[in-house]
Parts: structure tokens; sequence; C-alpha cells
């Protein structure tokens, strides 16, 4: 499996185990973060029931839940929604010159083209995220280790997942 192939599917994991474990407890604030040798899950979340979340997230994925590799708030759908809306704030600033006046001037011109962006933008994060940025589909793959660590008050969990 190459570089790639493997961060994809271990981002999908981390999405599955971020819905899970936000599904049963819904005031949790955690973060995660992905690579080629598992995922980060950053908060301050007891390790049984991450692990719990982390082995339920393999089987519901290895039972073909694709869904669960999509998460709403993945840094994809900000970037996506980011890209969209600054690039049209730019176009709408295309030909205002250096005077101070047009540029206000067009302020409401560039409200309504990053509105419009915000909203146009809302399916691109989480197709790219089903498209590029993880893959669902696992195959075989599980947790091989974990490593506890505590930084000040925050708990981070790395999980080392492998066949």
């Amino acid at each position: 499996m190459n570089l790639i192939s493997k961060i994809r599917k271990h981002h999908a994991v981390e999405h599955a185990c971020l819905s899970i474990i936000h599904a049963k407890f819904p005031a949790l604030k955690l973060a995660g973060y992905s690579d080629a040798r598992g995922f980060w899950i950053v908060g301050n979340v007891e390790t049984d029931k991450i692990i719990a979340a982390v082995d339920e997230a393999i089987t519901r994925l290895q039972a073909g839940e694709k869904s669960l590799a999509v998460h709403p708030n993945c840094g994809t759908n900000f970037a996506a929604s980011g890209l969209v809306a600054g690039s049209l704030a730019w176009l709408g600033t295309i030909g205002s010159g250096k005077s101070f006046r047009r540029h206000v001037d067009r302020w409401p011109l560039i409200i309504t083209l990053v509105t419009f962006g915000l909203i146009a933008a809302q399916p691109l994060g989480p197709y790219l995220q089903r498209a590029y940025t993880t893959d669902a589909n696992i195959g075989e793959l599980k947790m091989k280790e974990i490593i506890i660590t505590k930084r000040g008050t925050v708990t981070i969990h790395r999980f080392k997942l492998g066949r």
C-alpha cells in the first residue's frame, strides 16, 4: 500500500472514530490528525471510550458503512470553502485599482460573492473527502498500538494501524 493510500485509509478510520464518539458523547471537544502510521485524537476523553470507538469504527467501515469516512468538521471542508470564497473575493477586487474608495464601493459585491461561494462550496468538501482525502475501503486494517501522552491538561491518543 502506498503512502497516500495509507493516509487516506487512516483518515477514514479517524473520521469514523470521531463520528462514533461524538454520537455517544456530544459535549466532547476532540480533534484528529492522520498520517502514514495511523492517527491522533487530541482532547480529554477516557482511553477506554476512545479505544471502543476506534474498534467500532474499524468494524463498521469493514462492514461497508462508507459514510462514516466523511466528517462535517474535517479540515477539507474548511479548506474547500475558504478556497472558493477567497477566490471569489479576489475576483471581486479585480479592476478596482488602488483607490480605497473603489474598494469600499465593491464591498457589497464582495460580500455577495463570498456568501454565494460559501453556499456553493458546501457539497465540495464532502465530495473531496470521499474522492481524495479519505478511503473507506480499509480492508483488514486493525489497531496495532496505542500511545497515550498528556500535554498540560490535554490528553493525546496516538493510534498506530496496520494489517
